[in-house]
């Protein structure tokens, strides 16, 4: 009869399963956080197809804006006839911006207000202006180019 000796598998010490917990929390952490103040973060168009039609011009009101939330572009009209458009992600911590009243363009999470003009930064706590978007105007549509 063979005897064969029993041994307990041995368990992972405690310094290495709080290593392991302690790696985990932070890789969700700082995956969480969203974008600080970068200029070179990528632009929202990355998520909306160039000659996609955002809408008219009609649509936007002089002196303020509209927020296409679908392709993540705020479209303005700075003075009559002239349009611009701005990613609609804060340059702050990439919360959505959700309003514009009186030529500003504000982010509802940390109250950072943008010009319309050229989303220059009003009011922090944002340091990085709105990254300029590309749109073609053709009669009255207005379309990422």
């Amino acid at each position: 009869m063979a005897s064969e000796s029993i041994h307990p598998a041995s368990a992972p010490s405690r310094r290495v399963v709080v290593a392991a917990v302690g790696a985990a929390g932070l890789a969700l952490t700082l995956n969480a956080c969203g974008s600080e103040d970068d200029s070179s973060s990528s632009s929202s168009s990355d998520t909306a197809a160039a000659g996609s039609v955002l809408g008219k011009t009609s649509d936007i009101p002089e002196g303020g804006g509209k927020i296409f939330k679908d392709s993540g572009v705020v479209v303005t009209q700075p003075t009559a006839g002239e349009f611009k458009a701005f990613s609609s992600k804060c340059t702050h911590q990439g919360c959505a911006v959700t309003g514009i009243t009186n030529g500003i363009i504000t982010c509802p999470c940390h109250k950072s207000e943008f010009s319309v003009t050229d989303g220059s930064v009003k009011k922090g706590p944002a340091t990085q202006p709105l990254p300029e978007e590309k749109i073609t105007v053709s009669g009255d549509s207005i379309s990422l180019a």
